[in-house]
């Protein structure tokens, strides 16, 4: 039996190698900055916030929708943005502990594969 953390890692992982192998550099890129700069939203706008914040991102560029269900896979919540607006205060704690604990992989891998580190911005991609 696996733990959280191992099954968000080999999840995150996955993704992460997945975006390196099958999208442009620019478009991985933009991946990993946000899998570097959601963290740091969700602590100062709150998690409801900053997963609608990627939302409308995904309007004009699909890789945040890859983000978010890639995100939401890892975490097995199948519409994360939407959980997020309308958990109670106990499920919306819960929540934000867990996409905070998958975020932690997705930043580790984002800079290790995609070579993506904190201090990159999307202006640079």
């Amino acid at each position: 039996m696996q733990t959280r953390d191992q099954k968000y890692a080999i999840d995150a992982y996955d993704n992460v190698t997945t975006i390196k192998e099958n999208k442009k550099e620019k478009t991985a890129r933009k991946y990993g900055v946000m899998c570097h700069k959601l963290p740091i939203l969700i602590h100062t706008a709150g998690l409801a916030q900053a997963l609608v914040f990627v939302e409308s991102r995904g309007a004009k560029d699909d890789i945040y929708k890859t983000f978010l269900v890639d995100l939401g896979k890892t975490i097995e919540e199948e519409k994360i943005a939407e959980r997020a607006r309308l958990a109670d205060l106990n499920d919306y704690m819960h929540l934000t502990a867990q996409v905070m604990a998958a975020l932690v992989w997705y930043k580790r891998f984002a800079q290790s594969i995609l070579d993506v580190d904190a201090s990159a911005t999307e202006e640079e991609v």
